[in-house]
């Protein structure tokens, strides 16, 4: 029987991909709260980001990430259509 050269760890392919999904979901939400005009809502926003990814990152529950990519891109689809109502 031949042995696996993968590490014991290693995602399976399902995984690695909704795990794309998630870092690119984060870099858009990330490079979109740039375009926030005043600096005090860009900093809330990116700690907001960043700490709802972090508390969330070694959630292994597939249905519920599924759930939590939905609803980012809710939140970003939001925060673009504010930016645009703006004229940012």
């Amino acid at each position: 029987m031949a042995v696996s050269r993968l590490p014991p760890a290693a995602l399976s392919l399902k995984q690695f991909l909704q795990r794309q999904k998630v870092l690119c979901l984060y870099r858009d939400l990330q490079r979109t709260i740039r375009r926030v005009p005043h600096e005090s809502d860009r900093k809330y926003l990116r700690d907001w980001a960043r700490d709802e990814f972090r508390r969330n990152k070694s959630n292994t529950d597939q249905d519920a990430i599924r759930m939590m990519i939905s609803q980012a891109h809710n939140h970003l689809e939001e925060l673009r259509r504010s930016l645009a109502l703006a004229g940012c």
